[in-house]
């Protein structure tokens, strides 16, 4: 930018004690009042960080090294910052305030770094995953909105890893996709699909998060799920996922995905539905009966919490495009 094109406040001879607010007056002329904010926020967050730990400058330099490392891991099929989100817990923590959940909705969690946007389109009833090694599991839900009525025509991504703990992206010799796929609910908010029960794995461990962790004598495993996440027009996107109960790693979750309402116990197929689905019966049965909330629903309940929570702050806020800002005015 030409600097003969902006006016920009004089600083102030610097200091540990004044560094912040001499930062915060050379961006306080952002004409995005949310982006001035969120800015404001993380400088007085970060400094005061720096100043309450006295940081040194051999830390500083490790953190942004690591930071560094974090980014050159990642690839097309992995990424690593996501991965560092969720071993911070971060990941849940936006997802959460992002997208508040009523009592009688179901919950989201966190995506994960194994998405991809190559899944095939497939019917109900496709097989998700072609692993003979797998325990055979037939997964049958419904998708209602928050009144108890069927939701049809939701999309619907599903994904998880095969018997041994890998997601398709994780093998070198991948040509296609495996243990994932997109359907549709039908007419009365049901789908179905053949998958195999899940299984514990543990997220990427030889990067920079795995060295994390391992510093931190923190396990790098996660409990067995599936993943599921939701999108129709006029509904929150909902991204979640269902747990095995009684796991080893339900209560120690690497990415504290975990939620009890996400829980689940398997269950066996029964002779009428073994005809009905064409699977053998005595198989294992995932069953869960999942609830959407309505974009105006979600919004509403978003910004409620939103105002109660500055308020709870001490802040005098207003709402921009659904976001809170400083209320100056």
């Amino acid at each position: 930018m030409d600097p003969s094109e902006v006016k920009i406040p004089e600083m102030k001879d610097l200091t540990i004690d004044n560094i912040t607010e001499n930062v915060h007056a050379i961006n306080s002329q952002c004409p995005d009042p949310r982006l001035k904010y969120l800015l404001e926020r993380l400088v007085t967050h970060v400094h005061d960080f720096a100043r309450e730990t006295r940081l040194s400058f051999a830390e500083w330099e490790a953190g942004l090294q690591f930071l560094t490392q974090v980014g050159q891991t990642c690839t097309e099929v992995r990424q690593e910052f996501i991965l560092l989100s969720d071993i911070f817990g971060l990941s849940l923590l936006v997802d959460s305030i992002d997208h508040p959940k009523p009592k009688n909705s179901t919950e989201g969690t966190v995506l994960g770094p194994f998405h991809t946007h190559d899944a095939h389109a497939e019917e109900n009833g496709t097989v998700l995953h072609h692993d003979p090694d797998g325990t055979p599991c037939l997964v049958l839900c419904t998708v209602k909105d928050t009144d108890g009525k069927p939701i049809p025509n939701v999309k619907i991504d599903v994904w998880e890893t095969d018997s041994k703990g890998f997601y398709d992206v994780q093998y070198e010799n991948r040509t296609t996709p495996d243990g994932r796929a997109v359907m549709e609910s039908d007419s009365d908010g049901i789908f179905w699909f053949k998958a195999i029960v899940p299984v514990e794995y543990p997220i990427p461990h030889d990067g920079p998060v795995g060295k994390l962790l391992k510093l931190l004598k923190r396990h790098p495993y996660r409990p067995s799920h599936m993943h599921f996440m939701f999108e129709k027009k006029g509904y929150d996107h909902l991204v979640t996922a269902l747990y095995l109960r009684g796991d080893p790693y339900e209560t120690s979750d690497a990415v504290f995905g975990v939620k009890d309402s996400l829980l689940v116990d398997l269950g066996t197929v029964s002779k009428d539905q073994a005809s009905e689905y064409e699977v053998k019966e005595g198989s294992k049965l995932m069953t869960y009966d999942f609830v959407l909330v309505t974009d105006t629903e979600a919004k509403e309940l978003r910004e409620k919490i939103a105002m109660e929570a500055m308020k709870a702050q001490g802040r005098k806020m207003k709402l921009y495009n659904g976001l809170p800002i400083p209320d100056v005015d």
